[in-house]
């Protein structure tokens, strides 16, 4: 007897999580964890609402603003991602690629400003959306982790050299990396000493804090005594700059609006920072997933970045990314599931409402210490040692991406590190490893003769390993390697074997230079035969309407019942009389 399955109670659950995830794990929702999830959730908004103020100044808003996308995306992304732990909002990367990428297109114009970066947030969100729903969750690993490092490295130090003015108490007008540096070596003796000793303590501040408050959010505490040392010593009164009045009130929900003629500047932006905000995000839900022992989905991450960017949007914000501060956090603080996210939101949406007064008296010095704090925190010089130690050539590549940053700026960087993603897709694609196979004895199998050097062959018989897919890129190279190949056999050859085991993939232009080969071959009264992969490539064939046999006259399931038919046809060797 048949169930009907649309009828169980447990259909439309399994229907709705495949659109919202989060929506779904939030319905069968337990109880036990509500403790866990509160704690957790406090904990997170905790850090939440320092990071959202100095992540708004490093974008050039009103801190008001890092708050704003400190709730709405929270919410969105426990609706419709897939990770238990993981956080979204105000991300140090994201906020520099929002702040190069607007900045030149505002022109000093503050409405303006808020204008693009809301309409960008949008297009990032769309462009996220758009790729899930294309399935294009492997994206993150477009960007490999040398790739990645180097790039987010590149963003620490232009975060870092576009703070470290603040310290000091004067504005820094220079664009990139080095002329900020010098402009900062050549208006030293303007340095405001109240203003420089306040970000020196606030830095002192973070780092006791992070050893002898361990529990407690560094950044907080830092903001807290920096803001209470500013309004009992009155020192906003003698220069020292402050966040001032930041107005209460939850964000009024519109559509973004901007002139159409910035529309194709923007676009690109979005896609890049799509892009490398999805990965980052990536590392981060991953690396907790694991630890915690569940699955996530790529194409379901991005459709709720997507979603998340939207409520940002909406909510008059800036684009946000995964959070690794507020992520590390909730999983720390015990969290399980997405509530967390859903507590910090509440909590972020009640200091909006009821404590921004507390916020007037932090100092921009302060902000400051702490970006740069942050900043630190992406610099990763261990992966760096350890790529040296791997890889050189892994380790160039990071360094790369890393002045790719430098020295054209942060946005055009994105597009350096996706031109360094595809030359080293190329090159590891368009040269695959190629091998010549023969027995080892004691060795089941067969095996290079080149790592092997008591391998043995069978007279006549060729066997040719190309290892990566066989199409228009590397065509050209699998021609070149076969021919060769064939030329030094010699006179005697009989049987050019080819392990269609490791050929994932076969276009036209493979099949051309396939048929190349075989046809050089019937030219010296040789064959291509073929091992490996008989029913796939048969279906491959018959779909395209081919006669197998135009390319390739014989096929073998396998490598071992290729040599036992050679052996049979020729068995005096391949001089020897042939049974034809």
């Amino acid at each position: 007897m048949m169930t009907d399955t649309s009828a169980s109670p447990l259909a439309p659950t399994s229907r709705l999580a495949r659109f919202a995830p989060g929506l779904a794990a939030l319905l069968g929702y337990r109880r036990a964890d509500l403790p866990h999830d509160l704690v957790a959730g406090l904990s997170v908004a905790a850090v939440a609402l320092p990071v959202g103020v100095a992540y708004a100044q490093l974008a050039g808003f009103n801190p008001v603003v890092g708050l704003y996308a400190s709730i709405l995306p929270l919410v969105a992304y426990a609706l419709f991602g897939t990770s238990r732990q993981l956080m979204v909002g105000p991300d140090a990367a994201t906020c520099a690629l929002v702040a190069a990428t607007v900045a030149p297109l505002a022109s000093g114009d503050e409405g303006l400003y808020l204008s693009l970066s809301v309409a960008l947030a949008a297009l990032a969100g769309l462009f996220c959306i758009g790729a899930s729903f294309l399935r294009l969750g492997a994206l993150a690993d477009f960007l490999s982790k040398p790739i990645l490092v180097g790039f987010l490295n590149g963003i620490s130090l232009y975060i870092i050299s576009g703070q470290i003015g603040k310290l000091f108490g004067f504005s820094i007008e220079a664009e990139g990396i080095v002329p900020k540096l010098v402009e900062l070596a050549s208006k030293f003796g303007q340095t405001h000493w109240p203003t420089l000793a306040v970000g020196a303590g606030t830095f002192a501040v973070l780092a006791l804090s992070a050893r002898l408050l361990p529990r407690l959010p560094a950044a907080l505490v830092g903001l807290v005594i920096a803001g209470a040392v500013v309004a009992l010593l009155g020192l906003d009164g003698q220069g020292v700059a402050v966040v001032g009045a930041v107005p209460a009130g939850l964000p009024e929900l519109r559509l973004p609006s901007v002139p159409l003629h910035l529309i194709d500047d923007l676009a690109g932006a979005a896609a890049g920072l799509a892009l490398v905000s999805f990965s980052s995000m990536m590392l981060t839900a991953s690396s907790f997933a694991a630890k915690n022992r569940y699955e996530i989905n790529a194409d379901r991450e991005f459709a709720a970045l997507g979603a998340a960017n939207l409520a940002a949007s909406l909510s008059q914000s800036f684009a946000i990314s995964g959070a690794d501060s507020r992520t590390a956090m909730a999983d720390a603080s015990g969290g399980r599931s997405q509530v967390t996210g859903l507590v910090a939101a509440a909590a972020v949406a009640l200091v909006l409402l009821f404590l921004t007064d507390l916020l007037r008296y932090v100092p921009i010095a302060a902000l400051g210490a702490v970006l740069i704090k942050a900043s630190l925190s992406l610099l990763d010089l261990k992966t760096l040692r350890e790529l040296y130690r791997f890889d050189r050539r892994e380790f160039i590549l990071s360094l790369l991406a890393t002045f790719g940053v430098i020295w054209v700026g942060a946005v055009q960087a994105i597009l350096v590190a996706v031109i360094l993603a595809l030359l080293r897709f190329v090159q590891l694609t368009s040269r695959p490893r190629v091998e010549i196979l023969g027995k080892v004895e004691g060795l089941s199998g067969f095996h290079s003769v080149t790592r092997h050097q008591e391998t043995k062959t069978e007279p006549g018989l060729l066997m040719f390993r190309f290892n990566g897919p066989l199409v228009f890129f590397n065509a050209p190279y699998f021609k070149q390697q076969a021919l060769a190949a064939i030329a030094a056999a010699g006179p005697n050859l009989k049987w050019f074997v080819l392990d269609a085991l490791p050929l994932t993939q076969i276009d036209a232009t493979g099949y051309d230079a396939a048929d190349t080969v075989a046809r050089a071959l019937r030219e010296r009264g040789a064959e291509l035969v073929v091992a490996g992969r008989k029913t796939e490539t048969a279906e491959w064939f018959g779909a395209k309407g081919l006669k197998q046999d135009i390319v390739a006259s014989r096929h073998f399931p396998t490598l071992r019942a290729t040599v036992s038919a050679y052996r049979e046809r020729f068995p005096a060797g391949p001089a020897g009389n042939d049974p034809r």
